[in-house]
């Protein structure tokens, strides 16, 4: 996750071997991409899809985390989308939170692939306490057995070595890797036009 580093971090990380690059904001992700066109790393965007800016994700990002909804889907699918697609899964039950419960996340699966969609995976974001990220990651881990998906986006910088005792294939890594992040707006100077519109996901 590069979100708010600007590009020389984008090219080091690169540069040291990262193929796959992560951002939660739209702009950022269009601005990063566009300026490091050169280089073969698959971006990742974990924001939130906000209907008016589904178009402008399906048409920059490698890989969109995060999908939740059936008329996501539907949007995606009219797109001719290409990305591949993970179904966010949410265990905690907080309406404040993103995802689809894991009851729905089967139907999800079924209709993205009757679309014609990548779906690829799933991944969710996982309680801070240990035994609330165990379940998560549990969950997560059955049901990508149990749909046949190949992957697992599961962990970040403060749990990602128990998420891969749940047998993650992918963890989202940015304090861990960069260290802190920096302020969003006038602390990059070479990160242009950042939306501030655009929600996390975590």
């Amino acid at each position: 996750m590069t979100k708010t580093f600007g590009f020389d971090v984008v090219r080091a990380a690169v540069a040291a071997g990262l193929g796959a690059l992560g951002e939660n904001y739209l702009r950022e992700l269009e601005d990063k991409r566009s300026a490091t066109r050169d280089l073969t790393a698959r971006w990742h965007y974990l924001g939130a899809l906000q209907g008016n800016k589904i178009a402008r994700v399906s048409a920059v990002a490698d890989v969109i985390e995060g999908v939740s909804r059936d008329k996501e889907l539907v949007r995606l699918a009219a797109l001719g989308c290409r990305s591949a697609l993970y179904v966010e899964v949410d265990v905690t039950g907080d309406a404040a939170r993103s995802g689809a419960p894991a009851t729905e996340v089967p139907a999800l699966v079924t209709r993205g692939r009757e679309l014609g969609l990548d779906v690829r995976g799933l991944m969710t974001v996982a309680p801070p306490d240990p035994s609330g990220a165990r379940v998560a990651f549990a969950t997560v881990r059955d049901l990508a057995d149990t749909l046949g998906l190949p992957e697992r986006s599961m962990g970040m910088s403060d749990d990602f070595e128990l998420a891969c005792d749940f047998g993650t294939t992918e963890v989202r890594l940015g304090r861990a890797l960069f260290g802190d992040r920096v302020p969003r707006r006038g602390a990059s100077p070479n990160i242009v036009g950042l939306d501030g519109g655009d929600e996390e996901s975590a």
